[in-house]
């Protein structure tokens, strides 16, 4: 689904006009990108949560020629889905809890 075609469905549930709901999604996703920025973690209970995760720098090899590449330590979004939603799209797994590492 593209960000157009959530804005379609929403505005059609909400009858709101595509342009106002519009506005809410954009205004939706540059909050939480904003909470990111900020290093705040963002959890949406049922759906999931948004947090940063740091990786280090390593030393990698480029597969074709195989010379050693540093790769700079960098700042990755990562999204953890929640028990509902987890539940939703694992419906055999509803009764166990995911993994621990999977959290």
């Amino acid at each position: 689904m593209t960000k157009a075609e959530l804005v379609d469905a929403i505005a059609g549930d909400l009858q709101l006009t595509k342009r106002q709901t519009a506005a809410v999604v954009d205004l939706f996703v540059h909050c939480i990108l904003e909470g990111l920025r900020a290093g705040e973690p963002i959890t949406l209970r049922g759906f999931g949560s948004f947090r940063l995760r740091h990786r280090r720098a390593r030393l990698a090899r480029n597969p074709h020629t195989g010379v050693p590449v540093h790769v700079p330590a960098k700042t990755v979004p990562w999204f953890t889905p929640g028990h509902a939603l987890h539940g939703l799209l694992n419906p055999h797994l509803r009764s166990r809890r995911p993994p621990a590492g999977a959290r």
